[in-house]
C-alpha cells in the first residue's frame, strides 16, 4: 500500500502547483486596447510620421516606440547627437553637478534638454506605404495587430527593418496558411514594392511555387490582370508551370485587353505580342486553334501554320520555328531578380530575356 499513499501524496502535491495565484492580475486586453486608443489621439502623440508618397500622417508616443524598437530609438533620441555640445571636463562635471543639485527642482524640470525632448517631432517615411506602417505602429503600442495577405509583405519587412524580431517570425509563419488562390496575386503585386529586402524573396519563391503547382486556377483569375507585365511574363515563362497552353494564351488575353481598356490607344496586337513567345502553340489542339485562337488575328498566320505542320508530322517543322525567341531562351532560369535603375532607386520582379513590344521599361538587367 505504500505505493498508493505515495501516489495520494503526488496527487496533493499537483493540487498545490494548479491552484490559481490570485496576488497577480492582468489585464493585456484592456491594456492594449488603452495603448491604441492612446496612438489614436494625436493630441497625446509627440510624433507624427508623414508616409509614402501620400505624406499620409500616422502619430505615435516616442517614448513607447524607443522602449520598443533600437532603430526607433536611435532615430528618435539620437539623430542630434552631432549637434550636442562637447562633454566638459571632469572638474567641470563636478562643478556643474554641484551647481544643478542647489538648483530648485523646477528649474532642473525646465532644462534646455528636457524641452528639446518634449517637442513634437515631424518624421518622412518613404520606404513602406500607409497601411503598412499604420499596422506596425499599431503592433508596437498594442503587442497585437492583425495580419493580412494584402499587406503581409510589407509588415514582414518592416518589422526586420525596425528590428521587430517576433512580429517578423509570426508574419514568416502567417505565410504558410497565407498563400491560396484568392491571395497569391496579392502577394505577387506587393512583392513587387518590397523586393528590394531581403524578408521579401524567400516569400515570392514559396509563392511562385504555389503558383506552378495551381498554374490553371491562378491564370484563371481576374486578380491576374492586375499583375506587372513583366511579372506576367515571369510567371507564363516558368517550366514547372503546371498549365495548359490554351489556359496560358487565354491568360495573356484577358491581361492584354486589360491593359488595353487602360490605354486605348495600344493596339491590342502589340500588347499580347509580349507574351506570344511564352505559350508553345503546337501543343493546343488544331481544332482549338481554328476555332479559339486564329480567328483573333492576334497570333501570326505562320505559328499557326507551323503548329499544325508539328501536330500532323513533327519532323517536318523546326521546333525554332513554333514559338519566337524559345530555343534562345531555354536553358535560362526564370527567377526573382533585383533589377537596379543606373541610379539605384528601383528594384523589380523580373524575368531575364529579351523584351519587345510596347513596354521597353520593364527590361531585365540594367536599362
Amino acid at each position: 500500500m505504500p505505493e498508493a499513499s505515495e501516489a495520494g501524496f503526488y496527487l496533493g502535491v499537483m493540487g498545490i502547483v494548479d491552484e490559481p495565484d490570485f496576488s497577480t492580475f492582468e489585464n493585456r486586453t484592456g491594456l492594449a486596447e488603452d495603448m491604441k486608443f492612446l496612438a489614436s489621439m494625436p493630441e497625446l502623440c509627440d510624433v507624427t510620421f508623414l508616409v509614402g508618397d501620400t505624406r499620409e500622417p500616422v502619430c505615435a508616443v516616442k517614448a513607447v516606440l524607443a522602449a520598443r524598437s533600437r532603430v526607433f530609438h536611435k532615430m528618435l533620441y539620437q539623430a542630434s547627437s552631432p549637434q550636442r555640445k562637447k562633454e566638459p571636463a571632469p572638474r567641470e562635471k563636478l562643478r556643474f553637478f554641484l551647481k544643478r543639485s542647489s538648483e530648485p527642482l523646477l528649474n532642473v524640470q525646465n532644462s534646455t534638454n528636457q524641452l528639446q525632448s518634449d517637442q513634437h517631432h515631424t518624421l518622412i517615411i518613404e520606404e513602406f506605404e500607409p497601411d503598412v506602417f499604420r499596422q506596425l505602429i499599431e503592433y508596437i503600442h498594442t503587442g497585437c495587430v492583425t495580419l493580412q495577405p494584402r499587406t503581409l509583405l510589407g509588415v514582414m519587412n518592416a518589422a526586420d527593418y525596425y528590428g521587430l524580431d517576433e512580429l517578423r517570425k509570426a508574419c514568416a509563419g502567417f505565410v504558410q496558411c497565407c498563400i491560396t488562390v484568392d491571395t497569391v496575386c496579392a502577394l505577387l503585386a506587393s512583392a513587387e514594392r518590397y523586393i528590394q529586402y531581403k524578408c521579401t524573396k524567400s516569400l515570392v519563391q514559396k509563392v511562385l511555387e504555389f503558383v506552378d503547382e495551381h498554374g490553371n486556377e491562378v491564370l484563371n483569375l481576374g486578380s491576374f490582370t492586375l499583375l506587372p507585365q513583366h511579372v506576367v511574363r515571369l510567371i507564363l515563362a516558368r517550366e514547372e508551370l503546371s498549365a495548359d497552353e490554351f489556359t496560358k494564351f487565354q491568360a495573356a488575353l484577358m491581361w492584354s485587353k486589360k491593359y488595353c481598356d487602360s490605354n486605348p490607344s495600344t493596339p491590342l496586337q502589340d500588347v499580347i505580342g509580349n507574351f506570344l513567345e511564352y505559350i508553345q502553340f503546337h501543343k493546343i489542339p488544331a481544332n482549338v486553334l481554328m476555332r479559339e485562337v486564329n480567328p483573333l488575328g492576334l497570333v501570326p498566320s505562320t505559328i499557326i501554320m507551323n503548329s499544325l505542320a508539328y501536330q500532323a508530322d513533327p519532323s517536318s517543322v523546326d521546333p525554332g520555328k513554333l514559338s519566337p525567341h524559345r530555343v534562345r531562351r531555354q536553358g535560362r532560369s526564370m527567377s526573382v531578380q533585383s533589377s537596379l535603375d543606373p541610379y539605384g532607386s528601383n528594384t523589380t520582379l523580373s524575368s531575364c530575356g529579351s523584351d519587345t513590344g510596347f513596354d521597353n521599361k520593364q527590361r531585365c538587367g540594367s536599362n
